[in-house]
């Protein structure tokens, strides 16, 4: 009997700003608008993070129905009081793995080694690896069994630098998300300021910012039909 058809979102566990005294989290948005897509086309969705337990949302609209609608589905309610870390589920379980963005993915993404082999086991198995604005981050040290990056040469897209700046925070994130993708060999592209883009290379699925999240979910599911 084949497995069920799942998806895992990987949410960041880091809650503050840099030094600002300003919280962040994941976005919300960013990983409620993909889990519609994703429940419509049939997949189940799990969650995880980076430090397990109760993640911190960011960036909440409970006016926009599908964003209340995640946080009171009962499955994904239960789950973010107690996600798994990334070393407590299995990639196999997968037919892909969204990073959602957030600030706080920028402090903790890169850095999570398990995170980066349950990514990498998911892509070698013929999955697919998206992540959408901030959530880029987790691609920046993700390599393949090979030892080579997993965005070298790849078509990618991210928050930019230019949004970066937009939103004060240059100096404040500890590297600028387009440039670490581009000393890696990524081949960046991007849209204006806060408009949608996604970028679709292979098994690799990649939007720019909050207003890329549902085509990013689209892009995955289509990668996944072929």
């Amino acid at each position: 009997m084949p497995r069920a058809k799942k998806i895992l979102i990987t949410l960041t566990s880091h809650d503050r700003l840099g030094d600002t005294g300003r919280g962040t989290g994941y976005y919300l948005p960013e990983a409620a608008h993909p889990w519609k897509v994703f429940t419509d086309a049939g997949y189940d969705v799990d969650l995880v993070s980076v430090s397990g337990g109760k993640p911190t949302a960011d960036g909440a609209d409970i006016s926009d129905p599908i964003q209340k609608a995640f946080l009171h589905d009962p499955k994904i309610a239960a789950q973010l009081e107690a996600t798994p870390r990334p070393g407590q589920v299995t990639a196999g379980d997968y037919d892909a793995i969204l990073y959602v963005g957030g600030h706080g993915t920028m402090w903790d993404f890169p850095h999570d080694q398990d995170l980066a082999d349950l990514a990498r086991d998911i892509y070698e198995a013929g999955g697919a690896v998206a992540a959408v604005c901030h959530g880029p981050a987790g691609l920046v040290n993700l390599t393949l069994s090979d030892g080579s990056h997993l965005v070298a040469g790849k078509n990618v897209a991210a928050f930019t630098n230019s949004e970066e700046a937009s939103v004060g925070l240059t100096e404040v994130v500890p590297f600028l998300l387009q440039s670490a993708l581009e000393e890696r060999g990524a081949k960046h592209s991007a849209a204006s300021d806060f408009t949608a883009h996604v970028v679709v290379d292979g098994r690799l699925v990649t939007g720019q910012n909050p207003a890329s999240a549902t085509e990013v979910g689209e892009a995955v599911v289509k990668v996944l039909a072929s």
